[in-house]
C-alpha cells in the first residue's frame, strides 16, 4: 500500500473554492458556506489578494483604484449586511458577506487572468469588453446571494444588487473625479 502525504490545508480549502465556484455559477447559495470566523478571515484575505493581483498585473490600475475599489466594496458589503439584518436574518450575515467577498474574489481573479492573457493577442478594445463582462457577472451573483440570504425571490435580489452596484459606481466615480 502506498501512503499518501498529509494533504493538510489544501484538502480543507478546495471544497471552499468549489463551493464558491458553484455560487458564482448560481448553483448554490451562501447557506452552503460554513459559518466560521476563521473561514471569513481567509475569504477576506482572498478578496484583498485578488485586488492586489489586479494592482500588480494590470498597468491601468494604480493605488488610487485599489483603495477606491476596497472602499466601494466595503460600502456594498455594509448595504448587504444591513439588508440581511433588516429582513430578519441576522444569523446569515457572516455567511452572506463571506459568499459575496469570496465570489467577488474569484470573479476578480478571472478578470485579471483574462486581461493579462488576452491583452497581448486581442488588444485593449476586445480585452476590455470581455473584462467588463466578467466583472458585470458579479451583479447577478450578488443578487442571487442576497436573495437566498433574505429568503426572497431572485428578482428582488437582482434589483438590490443593481441598486448597490449603482451606488458603488456613483461613489467610485465621485471620489475618482479629478477637480
Amino acid at each position: 500500500m502506498i501512503a499518501l502525504p498529509n494533504q493538510g490545508c489544501s484538502a480543507n480549502v478546495l471544497p471552499l473554492i468549489r463551493t464558491l465556484f458553484d455560487i458564482v455559477l448560481l448553483r448554490k447559495g451562501p447557506e452552503d458556506i460554513p459559518r466560521s470566523w476563521v473561514l471569513f478571515v481567509l475569504i477576506v484575505a482572498l478578496w484583498i489578494f485578488s485586488s492586489l493581483a489586479a494592482l500588480a498585473l494590470i498597468e491601468q490600475f494604480d493605488e488610487t483604484d485599489f483603495f477606491l475599489g476596497l472602499f466601494s466594496g466595503i460600502i456594498g458589503i455594509a448595504c448587504y449586511a444591513a439588508l440581511v439584518v433588516v429582513s430578519g436574518w441576522p444569523a446569515r450575515v457572516l455567511q452572506t458577506i463571506a459568499a459575496i467577498l469570496g465570489c467577488g474574489a474569484l470573479i476578480s481573479l478571472a478578470f485579471v487572468a483574462e486581461y493579462v492573457l488576452f491583452m497581448p493577442f486581442l488588444g485593449e478594445g476586445p480585452t476590455g469588453l470581455i473584462a467588463n463582462l466578467i466583472l458585470l457577472w458579479s451583479v447577478p451573483v450578488e443578487g442571487h446571494i442576497i436573495a437566498r440570504a433574505m429568503g426572497r425571490h431572485w428578482y428582488i435580489g437582482i434589483l438590490i444588487a443593481i441598486t448597490v452596484f449603482v451606488l458603488q459606481f456613483v461613489i467610485y466615480s465621485a471620489m475618482s473625479a479629478t477637480p
